[in-house]
């Protein structure tokens, strides 16, 4: 058998998503840099250049992360396994044999709720912990629960 890209795309809104949360996370680093910038009577040229580099790295990495991650993630379920491709700079192929299935989760935070999505959790007893399937939207990762739940308990075994 030879190993290829998982089938499924997770949903066009996980874009959305992560552009989100890499703005949440560059204005936590902007603002306070912004405030002493302009409380300061006379900030230095360091700390402007670094408000500047800030800006500048922020926008780039909103703009071209979530876009790329959407082009990288993949998933499927067979009978077999649950296969991921995740990541965007390093990223990681991951396959969860059915055997080896604990449990498996669905969570929603306040965005994804917002969005309409949620991320599926296969816990296996690989060391390596658990497999992610993020940005699924809601019916496809209810979906994905049931048929995975079914799909273990008819699989022998005791999944270590």
């Amino acid at each position: 058998m030879q190993l290829r890209a998982p089938r499924h795309q997770v949903s066009r809104k996980s874009i959305v998503l992560w552009t989100l949360h890499a703005v949440i996370g560059w204005t936590v680093l902007f603002v306070p840099q912004l405030i002493v910038v302009l409380v300061m009577d006379d900030p230095t040229s360091w700390q402007v250049t670094g408000l500047l580099a800030t800006v500048v790295l922020a926008f780039a990495h909103t703009i071209v992360m979530p876009q790329w991650r959407f082009r990288v993630h993949r998933w499927e379920s067979t009978p077999d396994a649950v296969y991921t491709l995740s990541g965007w700079f390093n990223q990681e192929w991951r396959i969860a044999p059915v055997s080896r299935i604990q449990t498996v989760d669905t969570k929603r935070g306040p965005l994804q709720q917002m969005l309409g999505l949620a991320t599926v959790t296969v816990t296996t007893a690989s060391a390596a912990g658990p497999v992610e399937i993020e940005g699924l939207d809601t019916d496809t990762a209810s979906r994905l629960v049931d048929e995975l739940t079914t799909t273990t308990q008819a699989t022998p075994g005791d999944a270590t």
